[in-house]
């Protein structure tokens, strides 16, 4: 949700989500931090490659103002059918993942999580503004805006050098 219905949102930090076990996070609590934003999937052709892609992103980064914020998505294909104890416990036992892991959104749609209404109009892809599958990307600065949106096949190691301007960190 955004702070208010009469303002139109600014930033990724005007939103709260509900977190996997559907407490309230407000996203203000990443000012300062550059988030790569994910619809992610367990059954997905995409999972073993991105999971672990993401995971390395998380190791490296996390301690220099970084996040992931994955949102698992039921949306395509029907490939995230598990409850959110079930997503968490796959993707933090079969990948390690210690990355934030939200609550099950819709990414498109009228019933789409208002956090993905606000990134969508931000940044439209290739084909218009819905997200075409899961492993979407959406790369944030420290502002919490929109600075970048990758397809679903990019690889999350090859946006590390576009992480890394956000971050201020030398190549």
């Amino acid at each position: 949700m955004a702070s208010s219905h009469s303002e139109k949102p600014q930033s990724v930090h005007d939103f709260v989500v509900k977190d996997v076990r559907g407490n309230d996070v407000d996203l203000s609590k990443y000012k300062g931090k550059v988030l790569l934003i994910v619809n992610v999937a367990s059954q997905c052709g995409l999972t073993n490659s991105n999971y672990p892609e993401l995971t390395q992103l998380y190791d490296k980064y996390k301690n220099q103002d970084f996040e992931i914020l994955a949102f698992p998505c039921n949306q395509f294909g029907h490939q995230e059918p598990g409850n959110n104890e079930e997503i968490v416990e796959f993707a933090c036992t079969r990948f390690k993942a210690e990355f934030p892991i939200f609550d099950k959104v819709d990414v498109n749609g009228s019933t789409a999580a208002p956090i993905y209404k606000y990134l969508k109009s931000s940044k439209g892809g290739l084909f218009g503004d819905s997200i075409k599958w899961n492993f979407s990307k959406f790369l944030v600065d420290k502002d919490g805006h929109v600075v970048d949106r990758y397809a679903p096949t990019t690889s999350p190691l090859s946006i590390e050098k576009d992480m890394k301007k956000l971050l201020g960190v030398s190549a």
